[in-house]
C-alpha cells in the first residue's frame, strides 16, 4: 500500500531531506530571544542612567552601561548587540552631560574615566559581535554538512550501484543499502569484515597481495582503471559484476571507494544475442554447405548418369568432371574443418620472414604486373610456431580476396615484426592469450569494406563476389586456422581506404601465460609528465584503450572522435603539448591531413599518428607532409611501445 505520510517510512527519500532542510518553527525562536534581551538591555540601561544622575560622584557607574553589552554574547544577532552598545552610549554621554563635576574628581579625570568606559562598552561589543559571527558561521556550515550528510544518504540509498568503502587492509568501514541488496549482507554485518568475503576463492586469497603491492609501489591494476569481475554472495551464489575503484583521503587516512554494477542481466542478453547469431549463423552455414554439396553432388550424380548410358564408351569429359566435383567436395570439407578448427595441423618453428618472402614471391608470379607486392620486415622478428602449409594456403587466401578488392591495381604489402598483447588490450578481448608473438599483416589499397561488411567478415559462406567466383569460406578458414594455432586475428578497414588483416602467431620461445589477463605484469615503461595528449580516434573502443593507458601512464588526455573535432579541440585547449591521432577515419579527414591543418595553425605541436594500415609508404602523404618513422606507431602496440613512442616524440625538439 502507497504511504502519503512520508513520516511513516523513515528512510524515504523525502523524510531525509525534510530532516535536513532548516525548519521553520524555530525560526522566531532568536527573534523572540533578541526582542527580549534588548528589552531588559534598555531598562538595564535607564536604572544605570537613575544612578549616574543621583551619585555623579561616582565615576565607576559609567563601566555599569557595559553590563546589557555582555549579555549579548548569547544573542544570535549582531544588529541587537549593536542597538546595546549605542544605547549604553548615549546613557553614558547624557549622565555626564546633566551631572557637574564633583569633587575629588576634576574635569580631566571626568573625561577620562567616561572614554575609559565607552572603550569596554565597544570593545565588549566588537568581541561579542566576532563571537556571533562565528557561531553563525559554525552553525550554518555544521547544518550544511547535516544536509549534505542526509542527501548523500539518500543518493547511496536510491542509487542502482553498490557501493563499498575500505581502508588500507581491506576493511570494510562503510556498506550502502544497493550493496546490502546485492550481496545479501546488512550493514551491520560487513562493516568491520575485510572485502575479501565478497569474492571468488582465487580473488580472495590474492587481493591482500594486490592492495599491498599497490600501496608499496603505485602499480595500478584495478584502481582508476576498472574491470569486470566475480562477486559472490552470502549465499554463495556468484555472479559478475563491473568493479570500479577510486581513491581518496580522509583526514589524512587513505580510503578506496568501489562502485560494483551487478552484469548478470547484461550478461544473459548479451548471451542470448549470441545465440541469436550463433543460429543465424549456423543457419547460412548450413545453406551454404547445401548449396556447395548439391552442386557438386549433381555434377557427379549427371556424370555417372552419362556413363551408365554408354558404359561400353565412357565420356572422358565426364570422367574428368566427376572426379574435379569429387576433389572439390574435399576441398570443401577440409575448409569447413578448418574454419570449425577441427582440421589436423602439423605446428613447426618456423622462420615466419623467409616464409612470407616464399610467398611473395610466388604472388608476384600469378597476381599480374599491376599489383605491387612489397614485404616489410621490421628488425629481426622471433621465429613462430605454425602449420607451414596452412599458413601459406591463409596468407594466399588473403592475397587473393586483396587482389579482388584492387581491381585496376594497387600495392598489396606483407609486413612481418614482433608485437606483444598487453592487459589492457586483452581485457578488451576476452578470448586473446596474453604474451609476445610473432605477427603478420597483409595490407591492401583497393576499395576497403564497409563496417557490416566487416563485422561479417569471418563467417562462413559470407561473401561479396559474384556466387560463381567464390563460396565465402577464405576468411573464415583463416580465421579457424589462426584461432586453432592459439593465435588471434584482427580486421581492420573502412570503405575506399583499403584493408590490413593482422595475424598474431605464438612465438616458439614464449611461455604459456596464466589465463586471468588482469594478473600479468604490467611492463616497465617510461612515465609521464602531466602533459596533456589530444588523443584522434574514430573507433570509440580504441579510443578508450588508448586514453586509459595513458591516464596510467601519466599524462593527461582529451579525446575527438574525429578530425574535424581534433582541430576544433586544439583551438579551444592550448594547453595540449602532443596530438596522438589514427591515420584513417570514416569522417574524410585522414591524420596526415588533421596533422597539416594542425601545425599550420600551431606549429610546435608535437605529433605521433597510429595506424592499423601496414606499408613502408605511410611515411609521406602526397609528398604534402613528412614524418619519421618513430613518429607512426603501428597497431597493435602494447603499453610499452605507446609509453616509448609518446615519450620519445615529447623528448624530441619542436
Amino acid at each position: 500500500m502507497a504511504r502519503d505520510d512520508p513520516s511513516e517510512d523513515p528512510g524515504a527519500p523525502s523524510h531525509c531531506l525534510a530532516q535536513a532542510g532548516p525548519s521553520l518553527a524555530p525560526a522566531t525562536d532568536p527573534v523572540r530571544r533578541s526582542a527580549v534581551m534588548v528589552a531588559v538591555g534598555l531598562i538595564a540601561d535607564a536604572l544605570f542612567l537613575g544612578i549616574d544622575l543621583a551619585k555623579p560622584e561616582l565615576n565607576a557607574v559609567a563601566v555599569l552601561y557595559s553590563i546589557p553589552v555582555l549579555a549579548a554574547f548569547w544573542l544570535p544577532s549582531p544588529r541587537a548587540t549593536l542597538i546595546l552598545a549605542v544605547a549604553g552610549s548615549l546613557c553614558s554621554v547624557i549622565g555626564y552631560a546633566m551631572t557637574p563635576v564633583t569633587p575629588p574628581a576634576g574635569p580631566v579625570e571626568t573625561v577620562i574615566y567616561r572614554a575609559a568606559a565607552l572603550v569596554v562598552l565597544w570593545g565588549t561589543a566588537l568581541l561579542a559581535i566576532r563571537h556571533q559571527v562565528s557561531r553563525s558561521i559554525a552553525e550554518q556550515s555544521t547544518a550544511a554538512g547535516r544536509h549534505q550528510a542526509a542527501l548523500l544518504q539518500v543518493i547511496l540509498d536510491t542509487a542502482p550501484d553498490a557501493l563499498i568503502v575500505i581502508d588500507t587492509t581491506g576493511v570494510i568501514q562503510s556498506f550502502s543499502r544497493s550493496a546490502e541488496l546485492l550481496f545479501g549482507y546488512t550493514a551491520a554485518e560487513a562493516v568491520g569484515r575485510n572485502v575479501s568475503m565478497l569474492m571468488t576463492h582465487g580473488d580472495r586469497e590474492a587481493h591482500g597481495g594486490y592492495l599491498e603491492r599497490y600501496l608499496r609501489t603505485g602499480e595500478r591494476r584495478i584502481i582508476g582503471v576498472g574491470r569486470v569481475v566475480k562477486g559472490q554472495t552470502k549465499d554463495g551464489r556468484t555472479m559478475p559484476v563491473e568493479l570500479s575503484v577510486g581513491e581518496a583521503r580522509v583526514a589524512n587516512h587513505r580510503i578506496f571507494i568501489g562502485f560494483i554494477r551487478d552484469l548478470s542481466a547484461r550478461m544473459r542478453i548479451e548471451e542470448e544475442l549470441r545465440q541469436a547469431h550463433k543460429m543465424e549463423a549456423i543457419g547460412q552455414l548450413t545453406g551454404g554447405i547445401a548449396h556447395d554439396f548439391n552442386n557438386l553432388l549433381f555434377v557427379i550424380s549427371g556424370n555417372l548418369e552419362l556413363i551408365e548410358a554408354r558404359p561400353d564408351r565412357p565420356d572422358p569429359t565426364a570422367l574428368k568432371e566427376a572426379r574435379e566435383a569429387i576433389d572439390l567436395g574435399t576441398q570443401l570439407t577440409s575448409q569447413l574443418l578448418s574454419f570449425g578448427r577441427k582440421q589436423s595441423l602439423d605446428p613447426r618453428e618456423i622462420d615466419l620472414a623467409e616464409l612470407v618472402k616464399g610467398v611473395a614471391s610466388m604472388l608476384s608470379r600469378t597476381l599480374g604486373n599491376d599489383i605491387e607486392i612489397v614485404v616489410d620486415v621490421r628488425g629481426t622478428p622471433g621465429r613462430a610456431v605454425a602449420d607451414t602449409a596452412q599458413l601459406q594456403t591463409a596468407l594466399l587466401n588473403l592475397a587473393i580476396n586483396a587482389r579482388d578488392a584492387m581491381e585496376s591495381g594497387g600495392r598489396l604489402v606483407f609486413s612481418v615484426f614482433d608485437g606483444e598483447i598487453d592487459a589492457s588490450y586483452a581485457l578488451s578481448h576476452p578470448d586473446v592469450r596474453l604474451g609476445r608473438y610473432v605477427v603478420v599483416q597483409v595490407a591492401d589499397n583497393g576499395c576497403g569494406m564497409t563496417e557490416e561488411v566487416r563485422d561479417h567478415a569471418f563467417e562462413p559462406f559470407f561473401t561479396t563476389r559474384a556466387q560463381s567466383t567464390g563460396n565465402g569460406l577464405g576468411l573464415s578458414m583463416v580465421y579457424g586456422f589462426v584461432k586453432q594455432s592459439k593465435g588471434h586475428v584482427e580486421i581492420d578497414s573502412a570503405l575506399g581506404r583499403g584493408t590490413t588483416v593482422t595475424l598474431y602467431l605464438p612465438r616458439a620461445d614464449q611461455e604459456e601465460h596464466a589465463g586471468d589477463p588482469s594478473r600479468a605484469e604490467m611492463p616497465a615503461a617510461a612515465r609521464g609528465k602531466g602533459e596533456m595528449i589530444l588523443v584522434v580516434e574514430d573507433d570509440a573502443r580504441v579510443r578508450r584503450i588508448a586514453t586509459t593507458r595513458l591516464r596510467e601512464l601519466g599524462y593527461r588526455t582529451v579525446e575527438a572522435g574525429s578530425g574535424t573535432d581534433g582541430l576544433h579541440r586544439l583551438r579551444t585547449i592550448p594547453e595540449v603539448d602532443l596530438m596522438f591521432t589514427d591515420i584513417v577515419m570514416r569522417d574524410g579527414m585522414s591524420g596526415f591531413e588533421l596533422a597539416r591543418r594542425a601545425w599550420a595553425e600551431r606549429p610546435g605541436l608535437r605529433v605521433l599518428v597510429t595506424t592499423g594500415y601496414a606499408g613502408p609508404d605511410l611515411v609521406s602523404w602526397h609528398g604534402k607532409l613528412q614524418l619519421s618513422a618513430d613518429q607512426i606507431l603501428r597497431k597493435p602496440y602494447s603499453m610499452d611501445q605507446l609509453a616509448r613512442a609518446v615519450r620519445a616524440a615529447l623528448d624530441t625538439p619542436a
